[in-house]
């Protein structure tokens, strides 16, 4: 259902055309806009699946080489190549947005802050959806990274964490950010787990494969899994960031090195995760450091798997509150082992919750209720530049 709520013309700057959480997070507020009457443009820095997502919602998508900030830069060379990027990204960016005229500029995160500085320079209100939490980083790099909102006209962030992140990187950002919580669409139809664990406990990780998201450890666990007598096998369903591609080279060593091969499977990056899912038994999130949500996690529950993820941060946020659900320490890949056998031990009870929490899980992170509520926040931010807010 439409409101009464002005109809903006909105341009949506977004650093990559992949389809992992934030992007997936994107195509539902891009729904949300669109079904209250927004027009909508997105720009990302190159091509890429997102890319026929948006346009088969009919939506206009134009390629800007604006830089998106990386670890990478984090070096005299890298520094170098940023400003050389900014000053180009700049001159990009000033040109679409004179061309498009936007009521409002949508920064989907804050790895993109040139649009924000580009926005306000024009005069035009932005809001900066933060789906970073990187709490572990220095301050002096948290304080950076946080820096140009200050510019933006309102901020959202997926989970409190996030919010108290931003604040205790930077005081003056306290109380500014709301929070929303992702919209996560669920598959087609359930796929109830099967009754009986023939053949072995079947274990998947979905998400990017990186250090930082423990994939190593959940091949650790199920290695030390089977070194008890429990027979498991392990699906990766993802792939690395351009440029960390030894990371998974490490992790292929690591399953030759161990004999792993016959049950750690890599399957790289997929379109859609649901048949994983549905042919899974138990979904783990190990992530080492702090995550601001967890969208893996929702997306197991609302496929009616049972998930062990890290006890950190967005992540106790994002899948707690459900019974099918165990946090175990991040890292420990002994207590990621004990949580699974303890799925494999007490399969029947794990079945039976985990489809009670896919109904709750649908409640919690309705799509629909996501893009009213972000349509909302756009209103009101494009109704302080027309002094209706």
């Amino acid at each position: 259902m439409r409101t009464s709520q002005p109809r903006p013309s909105v341009l949506v700057a977004h650093p990559s055309a992949d389809l992992y959480g934030s992007d997936r997070v994107l195509l539902e507020t891009v729904d949300g806009l669109l079904r209250h009457g927004a027009r909508v443009l997105v720009t990302v820095p190159a091509p890429g699946p997102l890319v026929a997502g948006l346009r088969a919602r009919g939506v206009n998508v134009v390629f800007c080489p604006t830089p998106v900030l990386r670890k990478s830069f984090l070096s005299p060379a890298g520094v170098l190549k940023l400003a050389v990027a900014a000053v180009r990204g700049g001159l990009a960016g000033v040109a679409l947005l004179r061309g498009s005229r936007p009521d409002l500029v949508l920064a989907n995160t804050i790895t993109v802050p040139l649009w924000t500085v580009l926005a306000r320079l024009l005069r035009i209100p932005v809001l900066t959806h933060v789906h970073e939490a990187e709490s572990s980083a220095p301050r002096p790099l948290r304080a950076a990274l946080a820096l140009p909102l200050l510019l933006s006209t309102d901020i959202v962030t997926n989970s409190s964490f996030s919010a108290d992140t931003l604040a205790a990187s930077l005081p003056r950002l306290r109380g500014r950010a709301t929070v929303v919580y992702n919209g996560v669409p669920g598959p087609d139809a359930v796929v109830p787990a099967r009754e009986g664990l023939e053949g072995g406990l079947r274990v998947v990780y979905l998400g990017r494969l990186s250090h930082r998201k423990g994939v190593d450890v959940a091949i650790d666990a199920v290695l030390r899994l089977r070194d008890r007598g429990v027979p498991a096998t392990l699906s990766l369903v993802g792939a690395v960031f351009p440029g960390n591609e030894s990371y998974e080279d490490q992790l292929r060593e690591q399953v030759a090195r161990s004999g792993a091969a016959d049950f750690v499977t890599f399957h790289g990056f997929q379109d859609t995760v649901w048949p994983f899912l549905a042919a899974a038994d138990v979904a783990v999130v190990p992530s080492r450091l702090d995550e601001p949500f967890g969208n893996t996690a929702v997306e197991a529950l609302l496929a009616a798997r049972p998930v062990v993820a890290s006890n950190t941060s967005g992540l106790r946020e994002a899948a707690g509150g459900y019974s099918s659900v165990q946090f175990v320490d991040p890292g420990e890949a002994t207590a990621l082992a004990d949580a699974l056998s303890a799925v494999h031990a007490g399969w029947p009870h794990y079945r039976k919750r985990a489809l009670a929490d896919a109904q709750l899980a649908r409640e919690r992170h309705s799509p629909e209720g996501y893009g009213d509520n972000m349509a909302r926040q756009v209103a009101a931010a494009v109704g302080v530049r027309s002094g209706k807010a």
